[in-house]
């Protein structure tokens, strides 16, 4: 999905929502924050410094809205807490996810190495697949020093 607000806007209208001022500033604190893999309550500290008026249970029920809607995708990166990330929705696989056991840092990895394997899967075991995640822990540069 080419993230812009015509397009934010376009899908919430076809659903029956406006995009509203406190889910345009969420919105806004999750694109200007692309990558960061951020969790509710990061969300709602970055949204409460220019709107300190929005409370956390808002940000809660947006990102719910925001999931439904496939605007948003939550992450499990096995650490007690969601995550989220705009939707790309660009038809390939989602990336990878390297994640720090010392720090906690996420890195992105954009190589899709499995499609041969999920290939040979989907011919020897008569299974057509839609999507796969990965992920792989251990030591970012920063912990190994």
């Amino acid at each position: 999905m080419d993230i812009n607000v015509d397009s934010i806007k376009d899908i919430l209208k076809e659903e029956g929502y406006k995009l509203t001022f406190q889910r345009r500033a969420i919105l806004d604190t999750i694109v200007e924050n692309r990558g960061s893999h951020l969790s509710p309550e990061e969300i709602y500290d970055l949204v409460k410094e220019r709107y300190p008026e929005i409370g956390l249970a808002t940000v809660y029920r947006t990102l719910q809205l925001f999931e439904q809607l496939k605007i948003v995708c939550k992450l499990n990166f096995d650490d007690g807490c969601n995550r989220y990330e705009l939707n790309s929705n660009s038809g390939d696989h989602h990336h990878h996810h390297l994640i720090c056991l010392n720090c906690g840092k996420v890195i992105e990895v954009k190589l899709d190495l499995l499609e041969s394997l999920e290939q040979e899967i989907e011919k020897e075991g008569k299974f057509k697949i839609v999507d796969h995640n990965v992920k792989f822990f251990g030591y970012c540069s920063d912990c190994q020093e």
